[in-house]
Order: structure tokens, then C-alpha cells, then sequence
């Protein structure tokens, strides 16, 4: 009678976790019948597990499971993710954390299963093969960083305004608030990859009396909302350690078919530490990834102590029918909220081009680099708010547009720039830019011309909104290494030639673009000896006030 009252309560439970998770990825049948623990796939894929009463007992009480207590072989040859998943689905009912098998390597097949992770997760020394050379479903995560709690609408909110300080609702607690309006669209790409933009979009946190975290305030103003949802942020941290993980790399053909065989971050308030991921069998072809690690939808995650792998670059014909390199990132942040990267690195050298940058990121507020070495610091479709410091950025530096400060300190810059504000999106940035205690090695050491912020703006395409450059930019003890510059050099410029056409008063801009109005510049310094300029296209900066602060 104990063991049939035990049964039912699983499914019960089992149940109600199916039917709450939409997306069916913990499509898992979980029984305690008076049998053997096994793990069994069904007719139709569905995977079942059954935990006899005594083993249930048992591992409760350890308050843990491991990967083999599910039937995990870890001998880098059998196919473990049906065992991974299990044991991830039976933890996540009971609350008990799990722990990867010391010594183990646990072989992963293109199969299409996720084991969803919702306890304290320690990979530890084991290691992880993700096979990719033949994939059912390259959409579908390996692992999938999940909250049990659930989004909702917010049907009584139908507008917003910038920096708008507080919503008219009550909520359950602090939730994560995203808003679009399917009737705006914004940044409206220019380009070899040229689209059609994305409907407007904002993504806030908002505590349980609807008081938005102005750290993070709304940065668009939304005379129509065509949907809004609220995401409660769980208060209790989750960690996740460890995990030596390597892709084989798929063999598929180069175009924008994105792979997402990653660790997808979907829950607030983590931590993901002590990682490693590598990548092998890469050839002459592929197609691109979106991320290892792909952080979306959720706020206050921190990727620390973490060694990481640039893609190698491959191409394509872009959207305006001409060749383009394709992006593919080890790294993705998407529609989140207070991200950290600490103290992460990458096993390629970050000076080499033939890897792409190792971070994509969109729609996203305070990001920040602390203690990297890092190929790329990238922003596409926005950001407000972000920090580098303490870092060094390799060939592909520092890349993005957005709002808000944009710190960059005690870092070196081995970019061709040391801001470059994306030409694809406007080249914007409505705020301001400080740069403080920082190196720049202009290309790497390469014979360049330098230019410390870059971009290009010609005033003939609409972007979906006004175009800024930063209206204040601080330069505060740079040394600029320029030593090996070319032959007619005339010393690093301020800015590069965003317009050369823009060479007198005649050029009118069709969607005019909002001019810095200061340059506060105090100890810089070049290795040619050579003194900062403000541009080869004077003209275009003619009103920009350069304060010299002494």
C-alpha cells in the first residue's frame, strides 16, 4: 500500500511538471514501482524512469544523485544523455543536487533530448563529449538551465515611457518584465547581412510593488504594447561548477543555420563557475554556433573562472547577396539583465582572425567583463549599460552600440579601435563613454593608422531611431601604442572618418546624426610621439569641445 501511495504521488507530481513546462523539454515519466531503477525510452521517444522506494529513500536521505546512480556507463563511447537527463528530472522533483561521477567521460549524441537543470549542479572533473556530426535537432539545448516558476501576462499595462520609475502593479515578487511592440520596428540592419529590424523590444526588472531597478530603467518609449510578460526572479542562488566539455564540431554546410548544442542559460540568479569547453574536428566548412554557454531571458547570472573556445570563422552569402563572414559565438547573451563574465578566458589566441569574437549579445542592460582575456566584446542589437575592466581584448575588441555609460578601465584594447560603435545599427551610442588607465595596441601591433573610436554613418538609412554618437567621452591616462604605425602617419585621431562624403555644409543627412559635444582628455600618451587628433574628416567634428584637463 506504502509503495503504491509512493507511485502515485511521483506521477502526480511527474504530471504536473509536464503539463506546467510548454516547451515539453523534461518530457520525462517518473515511477516508483517495486522493481529495478531504470531508465526505458518508449515507443514514441518519451524517456521513463523508475527509482524503486528503496533507492528513492536512499537518495533523498544523501540529499543527491550522481549520473551512474541512473545508469550512466561514463566510458566516452556509450551514449549517457537519456541516463543525464533522468537523473536531472528525478533531482529537480526532489530538490537534491547532483554530481557528476569523478574520472567519468559521458559520450552525448546528436540525439534530441535536454536534461533540464533546476538543483545545484557539479560536473566536476568529469568530461563531456558533445558529438555533433550528426544532429537531429540543432535548435535543441544539451543542458537547460530552467526555473520552475512561470511567465504571465500583464494585460493591464499599455504603454510605457522611458525611464518611467514605477508600473501600476502588484506582483508576486521581483519579476523580469518584457515588453514589445510588434508595430515599431527597430534596429533596422544596414548591410552585407541588411534586414528588416526587430519588433521593439525592453527587458526590466520590476520588485513586487512595481518600482522598476533604475540601474536598468526603460530605455523606449511604448505607445502600444502588443505583448508583456512577467518572469518571477528566484531568490535563491543556484550554482552550477566544473565540467570539461569538448565539441565535435558539426560538418554541416556554411550557412545561417545556427547550432545551439549548449548549456542555455533560462533562470535567474546563477552562477556558472569552473568550466571548461573546447572544440575539435573543425574543417574547411560548418555551420555557425549560438553559443556554448547562451544566457537569455533572465537576470543576475555570473560566468566565473570559466575557459572558453573561439569558432573558427567560415562564410556565406549574406542577405545582400555578396559573401560575409558568419558570426559564431562560444558566448550569447540575449534579452538579460545584470550578466557578469569574471576571470574567463579562451584556449585559442585571442590576436588570431581566423577565430570569430567570442561574445554576441542583444537587447541586454549591464554587462560587464572583470578580469578576462577575451577575443571580443560585442553589443548588436543594444545594450545599456556595460563595464570592461581589468581585461585585455584581442583582435575583434570592443564592438556595440546602446545607451547609458560604457566603461572601459585598467584594460588593454588590441583592437583596430578602442570603441567601435557597429556601422550595421547607426553606429549609436545615446550616452556617455569613459575610458580610463587603459592600453591600446592599435590592430594588435599591426601598421594601422589608429583611431580610437570607430564606426561610419552616412545619414541615408533609417535605423528605426534617432542615431547619437557618445555625448560625452572621458580619455583619462591612455598609453597608445602606435609604435609600428605606416609611413605618412599623423598620430592616433579621436575619431575615424564616420562620413567621408560629409566634407562641407552641401551634405545633408536624411536621418541626421547627434554629434558628441565633448572630449575631456587628461594624459594620454603615444609610443610614435605623435600628438591625438580629432579626425581625418575635421569637418564632421568641427563642434566637439575638446577639454584638455591637466
Amino acid at each position: 500500500m506504502k509503495n503504491l501511495l509512493l507511485t502515485f504521488l511521483f506521477l502526480c507530481v511527474t504530471f504536473l511538471t509536464k503539463g506546467q513546462n510548454q516547451s515539453s523539454l523534461e518530457d520525462i515519466v517518473i515511477t516508483s514501482e517495486n522493481k529495478k531503477t531504470q531508465v526505458s525510452i518508449q515507443g514514441n521517444g518519451e524517456l521513463h524512469l523508475n527509482v524503486s522506494p528503496k533507492n528513492v529513500a536512499k537518495y533523498k536521505a544523501a540529499g543527491k544523485v550522481s549520473y551512474k546512480d541512473f545508469g550512466a556507463k561514463g566510458d566516452g563511447k556509450t551514449d549517457d544523455i537519456d541516463a543525464i537527463a533522468a537523473t536531472h528530472a528525478f533531482a529537480n522533483v526532489h530538490g537534491l543536487s547532483v554530481k557528476a561521477n569523478e574520472g567519468a567521460t559521458y559520450y552525448i549524441s546528436g540525439k534530441e533530448r535536454t536534461a533540464v537543470i533546476r538543483t545545484e549542479t557539479d560536473f566536476g572533473t568529469a568530461a563531456f563529449i558533445i558529438d555533433d556530426t550528426e544532429v537531429q535537432n540543432r535548435n535543441a539545448s544539451v543542458f537547460m538551465v530552467s526555473s520552475a516558476l512561470k511567465p504571465f501576462k500583464l494585460e493591464s499595462i499599455t504603454s510605457l515611457k522611458r525611464n518611467q520609475p514605477k508600473l501600476e502593479v502588484s506582483l508576486p515578487s521581483t519579476c523580469l518584465i518584457t515588453v514589445t511592440n510588434a508595430n515599431v520596428k527597430q534596429y533596422i540592419r544596414f548591410g552585407l547581412n541588411q534586414n528588416n529590424g526587430s519588433s521593439q523590444t525592453d527587458i526590466f526588472a520590476v520588485d513586487k510593488n512595481g518600482n522598476v531597478d533604475m540601474k536598468a530603467p526603460i530605455i523606449w518609449n511604448f505607445d502600444q504594447i502588443t505583448e508583456i510578460t512577467a518572469l518571477p526572479i528566484d531568490e535563491t542562488p543556484l550554482k552550477i561548477t566544473g565540467g570539461r566539455f569538448t565539441t565535435i564540431a558539426n560538418k554541416a554546410e556554411s550557412k545561417y543555420t545556427y547550432y545551439s548544442r549548449n548549456i542555455a542559460i533560462r533562470r535567474s540568479n546563477v552562477l556558472l563557475e569552473g568550466l571548461e569547453h573546447r572544440i575539435k574536428g573543425e574543417e574547411d566548412h560548418g555551420a555557425p554556433y549560438g553559443g556554448f554557454i547562451n544566457i537569455g531571458d533572465c537576470a543576475y547570472v555570473t560566468v566565473k573562472n570559466t575557459l572558453l573556445t573561439g569558432h573558427k570563422t567560415y562564410s556565406t552569402i549574406g542577405a545582400a547577396g555578396k559573401p560575409v563572414s558568419m558570426g559564431t559565438y562560444d558566448l550569447s547573451v540575449n534579452r538579460a539583465v545584470n550578466v557578469s563574465f569574471v576571470n574567463c578566458t579562451q584556449t585559442n589566441d585571442i590576436n588570431d582572425n581566423t577565430y570569430w569574437g567570442i561574445l554576441g549579445s542583444n537587447f541586454c542592460k549591464n554587462l560587464l567583463y572583470d578580469q578576462c582575456i577575451l577575443s571580443r566584446f560585442d553589443a548588436h542589437q543594444g545594450v545599456a549599460n556595460a563595464t570592461i575592466r581589468n581585461s585585455t581584448l584581442g583582435h575583434m575588441g570592443i564592438n556595440a552600440i546602446g545607451s547609458g555609460t560604457f566603461l572601459v578601465e585598467n584594460s588593454t584594447i588590441r583592437g583596430r579601435s578602442i570603441v567601435n560603435l557597429r556601422s550595421d545599427y547607426g553606429s549609436t551610442w545615446q550616452g556617455e563613454l569613459v575610458i580610463r588607465n587603459c592600453v591600446f595596441v592599435p590592430a594588435g601591433g599591426k601598421p594601422i593608422s589608429a583611431d580610437l573610436i570607430s564606426g561610419s554613418y552616412s545619414g541615408q538609412h533609417d535605423f528605426g531611431y534617432i542615431c547619437y554618437m557618445p555625448e560625452k567621452i572621458t580619455i583619462e591616462n591612455l598609453r597608445i601604442d602606435d609604435s609600428q604605425h605606416p609611413e605618412n602617419y599623423h598620430g592616433p585621431a579621436i575619431f575615424a572618418n564616420f562620413n567621408p562624403q560629409m566634407k562641407d555644409s552641401s551634405y545633408q543627412e536624411k536621418f541626421p546624426y547627434v554629434k558628441t559635444k565633448e572630449v575631456v582628455l587628461k594624459n594620454a600618451t603615444t609610443a610614435s610621439g605623435k600628438p591625438l587628433r580629432i579626425s581625418d574628416n575635421p569637418f564632421m567634428f568641427r563642434e566637439v569641445k575638446i577639454t584638455k584637463d591637466k
